[in-house]
């Protein structure tokens, strides 16, 4: 949708014929269900800051798409150039915030449950022949996530091109594009401060306590 709006707009002389039929086009996103309770990932991940991070922030990003995108479709029916342009960033802000949170809330699973389990099969070697060890992976991924300025997301992504892992960092609700996405982790505040303060690397430290890593060879599988 983005970047089919992108491209509408940068063609100028084309701009109402090529905007016309997008008119009718409505993208709305909706707040999707956890796979477990709020409180199933405790302690590594508390009740508190699970209902608060489901409930309030990921859902004022599919609030926040929802309102860009209407105003979108308004601008346009009015052919109002100015305006799509201005959404541009509300749009890539929450539609990423509520692309991320989907792929955090998959890759989560309560502990003996999926959770704190090590990767094995195609995705284990993988790891290994990349980072040497899983032991060697989480430190540099954990290395990546820690010196995330400010807010934002680590990624394990899978570099179709060269057919290899890699670990990836992105800002704010920027989502992962340039690899596919395998594993995402939440380096926002909102993720962890109730729980570990300002301490961010305990956050990551117990993190993989409750990763789900059936998820992440799945996302692998399709991906190689």
């Amino acid at each position: 949708m983005l970047s089919t709006v992108t491209r509408s707009t940068i063609k100028s002389s084309a701009f109402k014929s090529s905007l016309r039929p997008l008119t009718s086009i409505r993208t709305k996103v909706t707040l999707p269900d956890l796979p477990y309770d709020y409180d199933a990932l405790e302690p590594y991940i508390n009740t508190e800051i699970m209902k608060l991070h489901h409930s309030k922030h990921h859902q004022a990003y599919v609030n926040g798409f929802n309102q860009a995108e209407e105003k979108l479709q308004n601008a346009f029916k009015a052919h109002d150039l100015k305006e799509q342009l201005s959404l541009q960033n509300a749009l890539k802000f929450n539609g990423g915030g509520h692309i991320n949170h989907c792929l955090f809330w998959e890759n989560l699973s309560p502990k003996g449950k999926g959770g704190g389990a090590v990767p094995t099969g195609a995705l284990a070697s993988a790891i290994e022949k990349e980072f040497g060890s899983f032991d060697e992976f989480v430190k540099q991924f954990n290395a990546a996530a820690v010196g995330v300025q400010g807010s934002g997301w680590t990624w394990l992504g899978y570099n179709k091109a060269y057919k290899r892992l890699e670990i990836a960092t992105t800002p704010n609700q920027d989502p992962l594009l340039h690899l596919t996405p395998l594993l995402s982790v939440d380096v926002w505040e909102h993720a962890y401060y109730l729980q570990y303060k300002n301490v961010r690397p305990d956050y990551l430290k117990n993190i993989w306590e409750v990763i789900n890593w059936e998820t992440v060879a799945e996302r692998f599988a399709k991906a190689s």
